[in-house]
């Protein structure tokens, strides 16, 4: 049963014209962890790995946003598919809101959708809004940008938050990013703006396989994002994808000369450098979960 697009809670409707309710479970103070296709989408790892989180615990849908408003279909098109019965079906680009419970009973709600070609700032208010309405204590979004890495060795994954004590208790730093921005940039400004603790995960995609889906950079941004839940991952079938996805481009680069060189450059280049610890490193490092749960939830107190 579909709810009313706009019920009264609280004097939100109004900002969240554009929420079509599937139900509304219920939930405590949850955690939202957001991905997006596109532009902070880099080897879809992003997407891949909050799907991966949302797969593994089960998720259920409880909200979608109407693509009409945000996307211009010219570019990005609706896709025909044929059901179980051959009747053709349209899939629109989607927005789906997702709850899931922990082992250890805590709340997620995990957005996965497409980077959005308009009307940002009305976006960003209907993510606002329901994040406000189920009282979400943190934000973490996860992205993926291509670098000059090499394929075999080990992802980095770089926190980032603007909140102080968020950064303070998860070992974080301020971005010092400054250029183009994504749509996950202009949500972290929205959220700031509603003083929501907010952080970002990105892992990186090497350049010469910008088409390529990623298992490895997801598998990175899962471990990360299981770390800073507190909550046992072991991601297998993860592994098993990772390790396939570095023999398939071994088998690239061994049919290509002037890409392997290019490859093989990049790796010189990084042995060359000189070993610095890294953010994730440093933040993983002897990390006691039971410990890392009571901070955050200390950090959460303190911020309501």
């Amino acid at each position: 049963m579909i709810l009313d697009r706009n019920p009264p809670f609280g004097g939100y409707g109004s900002l969240m014209d554009h929420i079509e309710w599937l139900s509304e479970p219920e939930m405590s103070n949850p955690i939202l962890v957001i991905a997006f296709e596109g532009w902070n989408d880099a080897g879809d790892a992003a997407t891949t790995a909050a799907s991966y989180i949302a797969r593994r615990w089960e998720a259920t849908e409880f909200a979608t946003l109407d693509p009409e408003p945000f996307y211009d279909f010219s570019s990005n098109r609706p896709t025909v598919r044929l059901d179980e019965h051959h009747d053709r079906r349209l899939e629109w680009p989607a927005n789906t809101f997702s709850h899931l419970c922990l082992d250890d009973g805590r709340d997620v709600v995990v957005l996965t959708g497409v980077e959005p070609r308009l009307r940002w700032r009305t976006f960003c208010e209907q993510i606002t809004g329901i994040a406000t309405r189920v009282e979400a204590s943190m934000v973490i979004t996860l992205g993926a940008l291509l670098a000059e890495v090499h394929h075999a060795n080990p992802i980095e994954v770089v926190g980032s938050s603007s909140d102080p004590a968020l950064a303070e208790t998860l070992g974080l730093h301020p971005s010092r990013y400054e250029g183009p921005t994504g749509i996950v940039g202009v949500l972290h400004q929205a959220f700031g703006q509603l003083s929501t603790p907010v952080m970002s995960l990105w892992a990186s995609v090497p350049t010469y396989v910008p088409s390529s889906t990623s298992p490895k950079a997801a598998l990175a941004l899962v471990e990360r994002l299981a770390s800073v839940l507190a909550v046992p991952l072991a991601a297998t079938d993860l592994h098993i994808a990772s390790n396939s996805y570095e023999r398939q481009i071994d088998d690239l680069l061994n049919d290509d000369e002037e890409l392997a060189e290019y490859a093989a450059q990049i790796l010189l280049d990084a042995l060359d450098d000189e070993p610095e610890e890294s953010a994730s490193d440093r933040s993983d490092e002897e990390v006691d979960p039971k410990e890392l749960i009571d901070e955050l939830e200390q950090f959460l107190r303190d911020n309501g």
